[in-house]
């Protein structure tokens, strides 16, 4: 028995990750210092700090934001900012778009942390400029210098306003220029999965602070901590690449053979942060493909302003758009 526990705490420990080990992506020094958001977030236009903030911070609460933006501290004699930027963790590049007309993002490098768990990457938007010499699948160490701050975009953002967009999350779909396609859009999809549709952002301050405060010792633990607002379940014998990509969601072993289904929970903002595989006997009832919701938390109507992960009807509830696109993008479903 004892060979036995020491294997799963052995087990446990490996999914656990690397601890992490964080830096601040910019020279502003306000975060460090235990200072107030206000000291640090560049606001979006209208003065207040908050909508430099992630979540519903903008548009009276109804326009969602999916990182955090940080003011600079240092301009040159014409008004461009000079700040650095760093990578948070260490990773690998694994995108950079270097023209700024491509995105709203501007000129944007994504860097993913493999030794972390899950493997979330990094986001790094509105850049000036890119570091000499940077290459996607190079290795870089936290606090290496991969940007100067900017306020490029495809849609004109102040100097007075120039600040670094950063964001942590995880990334929905390989299969995201299928989904794309199909979807109509109108437009090329110039950055491939890197693409902002594909990336789903966690909310930085909350990953920054608890691990300042020793709450989040790994990135593992910055999921285990947020809260599920919805449950969905469906019958599939699919595995979505998500959870091939992220093992250490699950909550128990996926078993020898195929699964019959999933049992997905979602936070607030669409990200799914908990999988359960089912059995046969877990998906009785259940219509092969056909995603159904069976538990929502009671709040949820006030709190999705910015997103709209459920509507209720008079049977129950179901799908909003901005779930139904998480749930096409990871299952396939129309």
């Amino acid at each position: 028995m004892k060979l036995v526990a020491l294997f799963v705490l052995a087990v446990s420990a490996a999914m656990a990750g690397e601890p992490l080990q964080l830096t601040w992506p910019t020279p502003n020094p306000a975060w460090a210092e235990g200072k107030s958001p206000a000291a640090f977030l560049q606001h979006a236009g209208s003065g207040d700090p908050e909508s430099g903030g992630f979540g519903g911070v903008r548009s009276g609460g109804r326009q969602f934001h999916e990182g955090i933006d940080i003011k600079c501290v240092a301009r040159d004699r014409r008004g461009e900012p000079r700040d650095d930027v760093f990578a948070a963790m260490d990773g690998v590049v694994r995108h950079i778009n270097a023209r700024a007309g491509d995105s709203n993002y501007g000129r944007y490098i994504v860097l993913e942390h493999p030794e972390q768990t899950p493997a979330v990457y990094t986001l790094y938007a509105h850049l000036a400029r890119i570091a000499p010499g940077l290459r996607v699948g190079e290795q870089v160490r936290h606090g290496q210098v991969i940007a100067t701050m900017g306020h490029s975009s495809d849609r004109p953002i102040p100097r007075d306003r120039a600040h670094l967009h950063f964001e942590i999350g995880v990334m929905v779909t390989q299969n995201f220029s299928a989904w794309y396609a199909r979807k109509g859009f109108g437009s090329p999809n110039e950055q491939g999965v890197w693409n902002g549709m594909n990336l789903m952002g966690i909310d930085p301050l909350m990953v920054f602070n608890g691990w300042r405060s020793g709450r989040i010792k790994t990135m593992l633990e910055a999921f285990t901590q947020m809260t599920p607002a919805v449950r969905v379940r469906i019958a599939t014998a699919m595995t979505p690449d998500y959870i091939i990509r992220y093992p250490a969601l699950l909550t128990r072993p996926r078993p020898m053979g195929p699964v019959a289904g999933w049992e997905v929970a979602f936070n607030w903002t669409g990200v799914p942060i908990a999988w359960t595989p089912l059995t046969p006997a877990e998906t009785v009832g259940l219509l092969p493909n056909n995603p159904i919701i069976v538990a929502a938390d009671a709040d949820i109507e006030r709190r999705q302003r910015s997103k709209t992960l459920v509507v209720a009807r008079r049977n129950g509830w179901v799908a909003g758009h901005d779930l139904a696109a998480v749930l096409q993008q990871l299952f396939g479903v129309r």
